[in-house]
């Protein structure tokens, strides 16, 4: 492995609020660009690319993407961001909106390299701690975890707060699930296809456009209108937005540190094979050697179907792990390799 390179695993936050609405129905989406600017500064990172509907609006960022519903805002930063110095300004800005927040769920894997992480991303000790300080007082339910795997390696860090002992669901039209997707050790043909050809132009929409063509992610929602972008010299982020529900990819193609990551949300009333197909198109574009799948859902319906759709595609499930957290539900854990991984990993341990 590389002593040092890019910071693929990304943080992600989601923070949630309540109150009353100056203009019904859109809630944060009031937020002009110059406030969401003033947030991402804070994280240091910038919007290269945007895309709305009638539910939410998506940004791809400099590191990773960004989602601004009118109750809720998700940020999902890679590198060396400060992702958690975005919640003094959006406590500060949800208050001039008549919003406050009700819920907050913070999750990353197991950073690559975990020392060039600045405050407060030094540790999960000095994130919780961060968490615990700049959070408001009535998110008084409160719990961190680090759920583990039998991989050193792979580790899920969660920690979410809620004014509520459990989640609110009869304000919700559907029981949602989130997948958290994370791939290492990515097929190194078809990384290749998120470097951006020699003499072929400047990076960006068109060439992210590109991108998802040549390798598969367009087909993985055909329905989903995609928002894409291409860094130079490598690297690719898409959002898909379908209806009220989002998509995003992330690419850091380099040999030595591959990664990819894959997140989207759907319901348990939806197709119970949906799961199953986009977890199978996903593995065809990257073919990673060691995957990882956080399933967040108050139902125990969905995990079991991540293994039914990756153990064809021959990964393995080495280990498993399960919580509940307060706001979030059950959270289940999953890690996978290939069969080639699992003899590197034997090789080590003899």
């Amino acid at each position: 492995m590389a002593v040092s390179g890019f910071e693929g695993f990304e943080k992600r936050l989601e923070l949630h609020f309540s109150g009353d609405d100056p203009v019904v129905g859109m809630g944060l989406r009031h937020l002009d660009f110059e406030s969401l600017e003033q947030v991402l500064h804070a994280v240091q990172c910038t919007v290269v690319s945007a895309v709305g509907n009638h539910y939410f609006d998506a940004y791809v960022l400099s590191e990773s993407s960004l989602f601004v519903y009118p109750t809720k805002i998700i940020i999902k930063t890679c590198g060396t961001t400060q992702l958690l110095k975005s919640i003094p300004p959006l406590l500060h800005h949800g208050r001039h909106l008549g919003l406050a927040m009700c819920g907050c769920r913070y999750t990353r894997g197991s950073f690559i390299f975990p020392k060039a992480q600045p405050f407060p991303h030094t540790s999960f000790r000095d994130e919780v701690i961060y968490l615990e300080q700049s959070l408001p007082s009535t998110l008084c339910y409160r719990k961190a975890s680090v759920m583990p795997s039998k991989m050193s390696s792979h580790s899920w860090h969660v920690f979410s707060a809620s004014d509520e002992p459990h989640m609110v669901l009869q304000h919700m039209p559907d029981v949602l699930y989130t997948l958290e997707v994370c791939m290492t050790d990515l097929d190194r043909v078809l990384a290749r296809k998120f470097f951006l050809r020699p003499g072929a132009g400047k990076a960006g929409d068109v060439a992210g456009k590109e991108m998802t063509e040549l390798t598969g992610i367009g087909d993985i929602n055909p329905g989903a209108l995609i928002c894409d972008f291409a860094f130079d010299p490598c690297g690719y982020s898409m959002n898909g937005i379908d209806g009220d529900r989002y998509s995003t990819i992330h690419v850091t193609p380099e040999d030595g540190y591959s990664y990819a990551s894959f997140e989207c949300v759907g319901s348990i009333y939806d197709d119970q094979n949906d799961v199953v197909q986009v977890l199978k198109k996903v593995v065809q574009v990257f073919r990673p050697a060691t995957m990882s799948v956080s399933t967040t859902c108050t139902s125990h319906e969905v995990w079991t179907r991540v293994a039914t759709a990756l153990e064809p595609m021959g990964l393995k499930c080495r280990s498993c792990a399960v919580d509940e957290f307060p706001a979030a539900g059950s959270m289940v854990f999953q890690t996978f390799t290939t069969r080639r991984k699992e003899k590197r990993l034997v090789e080590v341990d003899m």
